[in-house]
């Protein structure tokens, strides 16, 4: 049973007092807690026996706070990619960055490659919270600080996942009985963080094939036939490719730091087809490519290893686009300027003109399941069939006297 007793002293300042909480564990261990307000002492008692009672109470917690765990789960990270885990360096700077840049901001520069100093100015952070003290309702106002600071609802959810993480590492460590962040859910404004995309028209995209020099025409040819991700055509090998049969084999990425793995999800592995043409350019550029043994990659840089895509974007890609918007500025006409990623975009619009069922485009496309295909496609889709079967309803059901 946990007892409240008012304690009082005096010092220079005078008479002082404060309210001393007293409890034993399930353990049979006496703990003492000191609060300046009976109040706040009377609501931590009715926390410990609640917790006492459903055999839930950690010591720990009350000492340790969120920045802390953080620190704790940091060294789990290093200890997992030491031993060549499946903790890749961009992944433990994605968790690294969700930590000391949100839950718990911190001075010290968070490293990120090709940047100085990648601070977020997040003044909301929790890392000084008691894991004693964090409840469902703290996670939640932490959740509703990372959206009016103007995080998009995707990466409010990856942080609130970091913060699981932390917390579930905590409870393995014994300092934590109950994960308050898990189930918390982000839900935004109606249409908010849709993901609906517009392709470039094929007039764009003739245009920027046309601009580009002989070499990168090939790889903007192939980025919108294929619909590969950047991360996917970086890793592409010639064993990848059957040209025999025209088709693409996908079975790895390479991430910002040039580590190649599998592709993140079952999903991402599979077969794309390649029209004709498409394959005949793979063939020429074959014969004139420098690295063309199987092991080799499709499209490297000079030496032969992993492209960059940040410089490949900057130093390639950004001028081609210029060249091309100047083209078609000659004949009265825009380009609106579109990333690399749209050429995936366009691949896939291509598809589902040609007619491709939404499972295929999906399978296709390497998406991890049909709805995220219809989210971002699905309007993209001919709806020519759906009015003629409502039309044919109409007709048999609706008609005068029916």
């Amino acid at each position: 049973m946990a007892t409240i007793r008012k304690r009082q002293w005096t010092n220079k300042n005078g008479i002082q007092e404060a309210w001393l909480l007293s409890y034993m564990d399930a353990n049979g261990k006496r703990h003492r807690e000191q609060f300046e307000k009976k109040r706040d002492a009377e609501a931590r008692r009715k926390e410990v026996e609640h917790q006492i009672g459903k055999g839930i109470y950690r010591p720990d917690a009350v000492t340790t706070t969120v920045r802390m765990a953080c620190e704790n789960y940091e060294k789990v990270l290093k200890d997992r990619r030491d031993r060549g885990e499946r903790v890749t360096p961009e992944y433990f700077d994605n968790v690294t960055g969700h930590m000391w840049n949100y839950i718990a901001p911190t001075q010290k520069p968070v490293a990120v490659e090709g940047k100085r100093d990648a601070r977020v100015r997040f003044g909301h952070g929790i890392g000084e919270s008691r894991l004693a003290q964090l409840t469902a309702k703290a996670v939640g106002d932490f959740r509703d600080n990372l959206r009016g600071a103007g995080c998009s609802i995707a990466t409010t959810r990856q942080i609130l996942g970091t913060l699981s993480r932390v917390l579930q590492n905590a409870i393995h460590d014994d300092l934590l009985a109950a994960n308050v962040a898990k189930g918390v859910r982000v839900i935004g404004k109606r249409n908010e963080g849709a993901k609906k995309v517009t392709p470039p028209s094929k007039e764009e995209i003739a245009a920027v094939i046309q601009a580009a020099d002989d070499d990168f025409r090939v790889k903007v040819i192939f980025a919108a036939a294929s619909g590969l991700r950047a991360s996917e055509l970086h890793a592409l090998r010639w064993s990848h490719l059957d040209l025999k049969n025209g088709m693409v084999k996908v079975e790895t990425r390479v991430d910002s730091k040039r580590n190649e793995d599998t592709t993140k999800t079952i999903a991402g592995l599979r077969e794309v087809p390649l029209g004709a043409p498409v394959v005949a350019v793979l063939k020429e550029w074959k014969l004139r490519s420098a690295h063309k043994k199987a092991g080799d990659l499709v499209f490297p840089n000079s030496k032969g290893n992993h492209e960059s895509h940040r410089n490949m974007r900057k130093r390639v890609f950004g001028p081609t686009l210029d060249r091309a918007a100047a083209e078609l500025g000659k004949h009265g006409k825009k380009l609106k300027r579109f990333g690399w990623h749209a050429l995936r975009h366009f691949a896939i619009s291509t598809w589902i003109e040609a007619g491709l069922s939404p499972k295929t485009v999906q399978t296709f496309a390497g998406h991890s399941s049909l709805s995220v295909t219809m989210d971002r496609y699905g309007h993209l889709f001919p709806s020519e069939d759906h009015r003629r079967a409502m039309d044919s309803i109409a007709s048999t059901v609706f008609v005068t006297g029916a």
